[in-house]
């Protein structure tokens, strides 16, 4: 929700978006790298902990892998891709705010290596509309 003066969420071109608000960016080795928009951390507020999923759990698409907690709200998190998670942000143990502060760089949640590809999943551009839809719900 923008407030007055408050600039547009940045939406990286390059990633695939879900309607959770997860964004999911393929890596040369072949995983995937999942974390939250800038929309969904400036709906949260604050993060103040990640309960991240475990290293070698293995998740269906849309399946929540843990939980953000915010000073405001504590808001579950879900993989846009079918896969087993092969690594965890372990700068959010101590950092949870590089979520807030760098969402699409150091607040990366974790890399899950899929079972297939990517299904269902929103360009920036299509993100960008459903963002402004739901806001303007």
């Amino acid at each position: 929700i923008a407030c007055s003066g408050e600039s547009p969420p940045m939406i990286p071109s390059d990633l695939k978006y879900s309607r959770d608000h997860e964004w999911l960016r393929a890596e040369d080795d072949g995983h995937y790298t999942v974390g939250v928009t800038d929309h969904a951390q400036r709906q949260l507020g604050d993060i103040v902990f990640y309960e991240a999923p475990a290293v070698g759990n293995a998740f269906e698409a849309g399946e929540a892998t843990g939980t953000l907690e915010s000073v405001k709200a504590v808001a579950e998190v879900f993989t846009p891709v079918t896969g087993t998670v092969v690594a965890v942000n372990e700068a959010l143990n101590d950092s949870p705010e590089l979520v807030n502060e760098d969402p699409y760089g150091e607040g990366w949640l974790f890399r899950i290596e899929a079972a297939g590809a990517p299904e269902g999943l929103m360009s920036a551009d299509e993100y960008g509309q459903y963002v402004e839809a739901e806001v303007n719900e």
